[in-house]
């Protein structure tokens, strides 16, 4: 049986895409294959590790587990579309002063979850931030470094 494919437009960091396949494709593998994004990372298919992690309609979303077709008309950021240019997003600057991505795996789920965060409290406590990235796996840090980089870059993105 051949599965259908539809043309299926989304706006992806600022740009109009166009995917022409199975509507159902996770739009992981959309972002990866179809346009190029390799940033957003598969962890375990399940949306439970975060490494997935975009942003579709400003809300996070575990790209593993999302159907393309769920992201038809939407607006989607990928860790690609935080900087502005060659400029680094506070988030990945702090990320990358702080060294908090060891193996860097975990880290643009880390980053995008953490923006949202950012977006809906600037002032985040220790405590709110480790919360907030509860969703978030990651095997090769304490944790520490990560909480700093959020702490440094909210107070980079309040100034």
């Amino acid at each position: 049986m051949e599965q259908r494919t539809a043309g299926i437009r989304l706006e992806v960091n600022g740009e109009e895409r166009e995917f022409r396949g199975p509507a159902d494709t996770p739009l992981l593998w959309v972002l990866r294959d179809a346009f190029g994004l390799k940033g957003t990372k598969y962890g375990c298919g399940t949306g439970a590790c975060g490494s997935c992690v975009v942003l579709m309609q400003g809300e996070p979303r575990h790209a593993c587990t999302l159907p393309v077709a769920d992201a038809a008309g939407k607006r989607v950021v990928t860790i690609e579309g935080l900087a502005l240019g060659r400029t680094l997003h506070p988030l990945q600057e702090a990320f990358n002063t702080f060294g908090a991505s060891q193996c860097g795996y975990c880290t643009p789920g880390m980053i995008m979850t953490s923006y949202h965060l950012l977006e809906q409290n600037p002032n985040p406590s220790e405590e709110e931030i480790r919360h907030g990235l509860e969703g978030n796996y990651c095997r090769c840090t304490g944790y520490q470094n990560i909480v700093a980089a959020v702490q440094t870059a909210a107070e980079k993105m309040r100034a």
